[in-house]
């Protein structure tokens, strides 16, 4: 009972959160539907800007999987992965990840049917999944943002994404 109540009230936050800024724009005589159209407008050059890179990220994701390339790459890196300690049917889910979170998703819920939730491996799918970003559509949007265009962060996000994913089997393998 004490659930539904919690539940209750978080779907009443955001509606009340609309209401204060309503309430308080009112008080302070801000005309709120002309500010609302000038946030849109500003925003419309933003979108057009960040569509071209997600357009190529959502594609090249596509292609990653569809093409049988992350399956192949996958099945090579394997043995680096059990060397580091990660378990090798985890491989393909460590690489398409950084490109798709709903394919990482799926990737999941196959892991989980096949071997357990409560398994060993499990519980490393779980922290290879938490513990990582869709990197690319990250960098996607941070590239349309900025007008520099260093490769650098990118690929220090994967590989923090990847050493999150050993670390994170690390542990699993004591807990």
């Amino acid at each position: 009972m004490q659930e539904e109540g919690k539940e209750e009230m978080t779907a009443l936050l955001i509606p009340l959160l609309f209401l204060a800024v309503f309430v308080y724009a009112l008080f302070k005589k801000v005309k709120l539907y002309d500010s609302f159209l000038d946030g849109v407008k500003e925003a419309l050059p933003l979108v057009l800007s960040l569509f071209p890179y997600l357009a190529v990220v959502l594609m090249l994701s596509e292609l990653f999987t569809r093409s049988g390339l992350s399956d192949m790459l996958a099945t090579f890196m394997a043995p680096l992965f059990r060397a580091l300690g990660v378990p090798s049917e985890l491989s393909t889910l460590v690489l398409v990840k950084p490109f798709s979170g709903s394919a990482s998703t799926a990737l999941l819920s196959e892991l989980y049917a096949a071997y357990g939730a409560d398994s060993y491996i499990g519980r490393c799918a779980s922290v290879a999944y938490g513990s990582s970003e869709t990197v690319f559509y990250i960098s996607a949007v941070y590239f349309a943002g900025s007008p520099k265009r260093r490769l650098l962060p990118a690929l220090a996000a994967l590989l923090a994404n990847f050493l999150a994913v050993v670390a994170g089997c690390f542990l699993c393998r004591w807990l």
